[in-house]
């Protein structure tokens, strides 16, 4: 029997009120279409996110202009390019997301390649904590499901606001994760942590809470999450990078490495734009594929409004 109140390891009661019947519906035709062939959910993906971008008008202005800040090089029909691009890793996403949580990854690990793997494994023989650190991609939820087959990984989220879509993920998620902490369990998580486990989080969207920094990300000021500098501190954990992507053939690459200057130091910015660093480099790998409908740059040091056209 499911417990009433969610925690990290359990995602609670089922909510089973009428006003989430449509929700659950959906939930229902995602979990069905996670069971279409690879190739096919391929294809299907790349038209759902051309049909996205048309219905989707104010976050591809969005991703507009991120792209025109980040990648001022870039011409006006390579930027467009690149967001009809982005769309498409979008759209394929929506695949991605329902596999790794309600279908099957076995046809996903064909031609997988994992660089670095002995990174992660050495910190875990020195009985450390590891703060995986990666960025807000396409790819992220099944990349971490492809994780675990090297290591036991948790991770840490911001909860969904709608009740059966946050138990629906949170269960799909705990067929394979060994817990998954919200951004406010912060206390359970530097505890997982010091017991030597792997802690998956990415910590690069514009926060509503914590504390924060501005470092430069693509050149741009970004409030950015001093977390992994905390989390680090408090656990004794070690911070390694986890980059992942997916080839136009549909196979996916994950590179995992340590950062040149070990963190925590004593300076939580330097240590926030080591982190933006890292994630910008991944970024640049595979930029179709970071989320670029995110508002990053909404606070700025001097009050600017960089999206008053957006």
């Amino acid at each position: 029997m499911s417990n009433p109140t969610p925690t990290p390891t359990d995602p609670g009661s089922l909510p089973w009120q009428p006003k989430y019947w449509p929700v659950w519906l959906g939930i229902g035709i995602l979990s069905l279409l996670a069971r279409l062939p690879w190739s096919f959910q391929r294809s299907l993906g790349r038209g759902i996110g051309n049909l996205l971008r048309v219905l989707m008008g104010s976050r591809a202005k969005v991703a507009r202009r991120n792209i025109e800040l980040t990648m001022p090089s870039l011409s006006a029909e390579q930027r467009e390019a690149l967001v009809a691009d982005h769309f498409r890793a979008l759209g394929i996403s929506l695949f991605e997301f329902s596999r790794a949580w309600w279908g099957s990854i076995a046809p996903l690990r064909k031609n997988l390649q994992i660089e670095g793997a002995d990174v992660l494994r050495l910190a875990l023989a020195r009985g450390k904590g590891v703060i995986l650190v990666s960025g807000h991609f396409t790819t992220l939820e099944v990349c971490g499901r492809l994780l675990c087959d090297v290591t036991a990984v948790a991770g840490m989220y911001r909860p969904y606001g709608n009740a059966a879509m946050e138990y629906a993920v949170k269960k799909g998620r705990l067929h394979y994760a060994t817990a998954m902490f919200t951004k406010t369990e912060m206390r359970p998580a530097v505890k997982h942590l010091k017991q030597g486990g792997v802690l998956w989080y990415a910590p690069d969207q514009d926060p509503s809470r914590g504390d924060s920094v501005f470092v430069d990300f693509f050149g741009v000021p970004a409030n950015s999450l001093a977390s992994t500098h905390q989390l680090a501190r408090l656990s004794g954990a070690e911070v390694i990078f986890f980059g992942h992507y997916r080839t136009e053939q549909g196979e996916y690459r994950m590179k995992l490495w340590s950062p040149e200057q070990p963190i925590p130091s004593k300076d939580a910015a330097a240590d926030t734009a080591i982190v933006m660093q890292a994630i910008e480099t991944m970024a640049r790998r595979a930029p179709a594929q970071y989320l670029w409908i995110h508002r990053r740059f909404k606070r700025q040091p001097d009050g600017r409004n960089l999206y008053a056209d957006s």
